[in-house]
């Protein structure tokens, strides 16, 4: 069974780049976005298994707000936010999300939201089927 593409938006090219090689190492097909083109566009193109969403993305773009627009148009694909900050769990926006990382050098705490978030969805279609 071929694994779902996860896509990681995040304005900081260095996270993206780790993101995408342990996520790979770990058998993902990984598509990565800066945040700045239209998430709707991103996810249409990519199809996405699995997002992985930064909450600050530059001056001016909210994760917040990509996720609101991805819930929108899709409330079944599971959502991770990653950010520095832990303050943003309080958020009443934040609260679209499945899950919700802090970010860190160590991705133990992602990868297991990954795993958890992809099998949890797999059991969600099969109990729709």
């Amino acid at each position: 069974m071929t694994q779902p593409t996860i896509l990681v938006v995040d304005d900081e090219k260095h996270i993206r780049m780790l993101y995408r090689e342990e996520l790979e190492a770990e058998g993902y097909p990984v598509a990565t976005s800066d945040g700045s083109e239209d998430i709707l566009s991103v996810i249409k193109r990519e199809d996405p298994g699995l997002i992985i969403l930064d909450i600050k993305l530059g001056i001016d773009r909210s994760g917040l707000d990509l996720l609101q627009e991805i819930r929108r148009e899709n409330q079944t694909i599971p959502v991770i936010l990653s950010t520095a900050y832990d303050s943003f769990k309080h958020d009443l926006k934040s609260i679209a999300a499945d899950y919700y990382v802090v970010k860190s050098v160590d991705l133990t705490e992602l990868k297991l939201k990954v795993n958890q978030a992809l099998q949890n969805a797999t059991e969600s279609k099969a109990s729709q089927a």
